[in-house]
């Protein structure tokens, strides 16, 4: 092998969330599980702010974290980190009604499992009811509603007695992420703005060129400049593919606010409040609430979604400043390309629902470091299959927030309206919908691997948006009813001991901030 060949040196250009889980991610791989002596430089600018509109995660940054080798106590007291147990969607099925406000929960815990679909028999014997699907299912609805924490003082790190993420400063996880990376992981970082890129004969980006006049070379080069996307878009004139056609939304308006309570609780679960042109998100860290209004522009002005934002929130918005944030819905029509990768916004972006951000960032920057190629001779077959593994990803992310929207019932606004249409619906999700009008959705509907949201994801939406599965020609499979009692019986009496056990969320967070939580 040539030493031409050899990556030597990998440059990732941007900080932020998305840049220092990279740098992180494949530090972690490269640098300390490997032979070759690789360097990696991040250079970011001083005067670009982060976007930070999401600021809430879902499980599987807990397996990053401690992949990392950052401990949840210290995660916990550096971010300003609290639980999120799920989603609690509000007014997203039918018109509101003022002064009852009807939700369902998207939870994290996935629905208890046995030897029988109790989704079906949910349908069959339970809905209409009275008790949610996600209450006959699992706990964790209840915990939610009750305003308790996933675990105790005593549980150890990243152990619960629910699954959960988190909620989280994002500046202040950048600032953690670029300390653990270049303390412990060995990367170097460089405070530069860059006035220039410069590119091989073969179109391979060379250099970059920082604004003191140095050059700063590379043979690997990470795009995690924003929606600017200095390296893949402007440079490698990569195409952007707007999805504005099926996702509507392409502003938020954010504000933060403290408590009006020092020991007011904390929700751990994100709130998302549906409203004419678009919803609300509402997340509790320990001091403050970071809320904000995600809409379209198309359907609202941006004067009329402040208003409506500080509505939401009452008098304690009063003179506190706001911040409008566009957002640019879509992705790249390749995320690698020659010798270069985006991830982050630099990639693309759906709005915030879901946590599909962070979530996608840190998926994307786990999967180029445990697939990195080990010299250039293998780059463009490692390339050719990211590529298609993170469209995938993103076509199933758009799919399944797209179904939040196209299954309500809403009718009081041409948001909604227009959120229905079948032009609007990606042809995947049209055809999913219909199938599942005649059974239930099924592991072999979910055959991708790298699926980012899979059969629970879907059930919780599905069926918390009271969708309509007629199981006429399916009831026949369904003769164990009295099993299938006991087992719903037994998720309730395990509710009941998991409520009275439980701790209030803020009670434990301040618990964290005493005596910390105990090592794995």
């Amino acid at each position: 092998m040539s030493q031409t060949n050899v990556i030597q040196k990998i440059v990732i250009v941007g900080g932020g969330t998305a840049g220092w889980l990279a740098a992180n991610h494949l530090a972690k791989n490269l640098i300390t599980n490997s032979v070759n002596s690789i360097e990696i430089t991040l250079v970011e600018s001083a005067n670009i702010p982060t976007i930070g509109v999401g600021e809430g995660t879902v499980p599987m940054m807990r397996q990053s974290l401690q992949h990392l080798g950052i401990s949840e106590t210290e995660f916990i007291l550096e971010c300003d980190a609290t639980f999120k147990q799920g989603i609690k969607f509000v007014d997203w099925t039918t018109n509101p009604v003022a002064g009852k406000p009807a939700y369902y929960h998207h939870i994290f815990d996935y629905p208890k499992t046995s030897e029988l679909d109790l989704t079906a028999y949910w349908l069959k014997n339970m809905k209409g009811s009275g008790i949610s699907y996600v209450d006959a299912l699992s706990i964790q609805g209840k915990i939610c509603d009750a305003g308790l924490a996933p675990k105790m003082i005593t549980t150890p790190e990243f152990q619960g007695a629910t699954s959960y993420g988190y909620h989280l400063d994002a500046n202040k996880f950048s600032a953690l992420l670029a300390k653990n990376a270049v303390k412990k992981l060995g990367v170097t970082h460089i405070q530069a703005d860059v006035v220039s890129v410069l590119q091989h004969e073969n179109g391979e980006i060379s250099s970059l060129v920082i604004a003191n006049g140095e050059n700063i070379q590379g043979d690997f080069f990470v795009d995690c400049t924003g929606f600017k996307s200095l390296l893949l878009g402007e440079k490698l004139k990569v195409p952007f593919k707007d999805k504005s056609g099926t996702l509507f939304v392409d502003h938020a308006v954010a504000i933060q606010v403290p408590y009006e309570q020092a020991d007011a609780p904390i929700a751990s679960h994100t709130i998302s409040t549906a409203l004419t042109s678009g919803w609300v998100w509402d997340i509790g860290l320990k001091e403050r609430r970071g809320i904000g209004h995600v809409y379209s522009s198309s359907h609202t002005s941006h004067e009329q979604a402040e208003q409506d934002l500080r509505a939401y929130i009452g008098p304690i918005s009063d003179g506190v400043d706001s911040r409008l944030i566009p957002m640019k819905i879509g992705y790249r029509e390749k995320f690698w390309h020659k010798n270069c990768v985006a991830l982050g916004l630099s990639q693309g972006f759906v709005e915030p629902l879901e946590a599909t951000g962070l979530l996608v960032f840190d998926a994307t920057a786990k999967m180029l470091a445990e697939q990195f190629p080990s010299s250039k001779l293998d780059m463009p077959l490692i390339a050719k299959q990211f590529n298609e593994r993170v469209a995938l990803s993103w076509d199933n992310v758009i799919d399944f927030v797209k179904a939040h929207y196209c299954l309500s019932k809403r009718d009081d606004s041409q948001f909604w309206l227009d959120n229905r249409a079948n032009d609007s619906i990606p042809d995947s999700l049209q055809e999913r919908l219909e199938r599942w009008k005649y059974q239930p959705p099924s592991p072999y509907d979910f055959s991708n691997k790298f699926g980012v949201f899979n059969l629970e994801n879907y059930q919780y939406i599905l069926y918390g948006m009271d969708f309509d599965t007629n199981l006429t020609h399916f009831q026949h499979r369904l003769s164990q009813d009295e099993l299938a009692s006991k087992v719903f019986a037994d998720i309730s009496n395990h509710s009941d001991l998991a409520l009275n056990k439980l701790p209030k969320h803020r009670e434990l967070i301040d618990k964290i901030y005493q005596y910390g939580l105990q090592k794995i």
